[in-house]
């Protein structure tokens, strides 16, 4: 790919999401794009094909864009990024060829069990809070509300369902396919010139823009980005360090031919926030535990019998599914759970995702760029 006269030389440390999205736009932009990730290559690998070498946490993850359930734990501010992101998905969906099974903006259901109404009033009575703040209303014109759903209109839209005695539509979510988004982005940068380098740890990314490998190779960028999420492991936002920590998260991958499901849905469930997201026809992902500590062991006997349990509850069909994956993960979390997108000199940081790195990671990206100290 020919570079533009006033190409810049930029190096990512991180190959996952965030990473991703930077390398490729910065690329179609113009710039020189190299990329380090412990990684073998840029192929999804999971807990029992790579238990030794951590992935991104994005391949693990559900893909959810709901930013109207997760207000439960998250603020209106990273509602409304969650908002913009969405937006910015199906954009970025047209660019890089994604399938469109890989993207679905049709609306999720919440729904609960009878006997968990006071944890279904509780989430509710966050999203009304939130409706009532101004950073919801100056960000969401286009916000259709949640509408509550009896069993006759449950039915229509989603038939396989059954069991739950509470259910509503929340409307303008959906979810995104991680495997298939992760390829795409890969594809799409590396056509632009993007150069990728596998099996190569960075261990420190300075404020002059230089990115200093396990190997004892010192690389001098223009602008260096500090995109490895836990594999930070440290300081993020200058003066004051910020610690990265380590969240546990399990999933469950389904092959159930014809399970019907057209939505992705989230049951209340005593200890997790579960998921249950239809892949494609045939394939259902269940997700996830949320479970504090840098741990990257098996999955375990007592998050799988619950995931599974709980997805059974609300959609039968599962019964004679067959259990395709199951895998763990960890994602990057600050101490208040908050994103850190910040500038430090020649060094961006972006991390912190939490639990919500699919559906804020276009627009943080959108704002590190549009903050950057060049033009991107």
């Amino acid at each position: 790919m020919q570079q533009e006269k006033n190409a810049l030389n930029i190096g990512i440390a991180g190959a996952g999401l965030a990473g991703r999205l930077l390398a490729w736009q910065l690329s179609a932009a113009g710039h020189r794009v190299s990329v380090f990730d412990p990684a073998v290559n840029a192929q999804a690998h999971f807990a029992d094909e790579h238990p030794a070498t951590p992935q991104a946490a994005g391949f693990t993850a559900a893909g959810m864009l709901s930013p109207i359930a997760e207000l439960d734990n998250a603020e209106p501010a990273v509602a409304a990024l969650g908002w913009r992101s969405i937006a910015l998905w199906q954009e970025i969906a047209a660019a890089i060829h994604l399938p469109p099974a890989a993207l679905q903006v049709q609306g999720s259901l919440l729904l609960a069990h009878r006997g968990n109404e006071g944890a279904a009033q509780r989430v509710l009575d966050r999203i009304h809070a939130a409706e009532q703040s101004m950073v919801w209303q100056q960000s969401l014109p286009e916000y259709t509300g949640v509408q509550k759903l009896n069993r006759e209109q449950l039915a229509a839209l989603e038939p396989r369902l059954q069991g739950a005695a509470h259910a509503w539509l929340l409307g303008g979510e959906g979810a995104s396919d991680p495997v298939a988004a992760l390829a795409a982005l890969h594809l799409s940068a590396s056509k632009h010139g993007t150069q990728w380098h596998w099996g190569k740890t960075a261990t420190h990314i300075s404020a002059d823009g230089c990115i200093q490998l396990t190997a004892g190779a010192a690389l001098q960028f223009d602008y260096a980005i500090d995109a490895r999420g836990v594999g930070a492991g440290h300081a993020v936002g200058g003066d004051t360090p910020m610690q990265i920590r380590g969240v546990r998260g399990e999933t469950v991958w389904l092959h159930a031919p014809a399970h019907g499901l057209t939505r992705p849905v989230r049951l209340l469930h005593p200890r997790y926030r579960v998921y249950i997201v239809p892949r494609n026809s045939d394939t259902i992902f269940i997700g996830a535990s949320e479970i504090e500590g840098q741990d990257y062991s098996p999955v375990s006997l007592r998050s799988a019998v619950e995931l599974m349990t709980a997805a059974h509850s609300v959609l039968p069909e599962l019964a004679e599914a067959r259990i395709l994956r199951l895998d763990s993960n960890c994602r990057p979390a600050t101490p208040d759970n908050n994103p850190v997108v910040a500038w430090q000199g020649r060094r961006l940081v972006i991390n912190g995702l939490f639990r919500h790195g699919w559906l804020l990671a276009p627009a943080l990206v959108e704002q590190a760029l549009q903050t950057a100290p060049f033009h991107p």
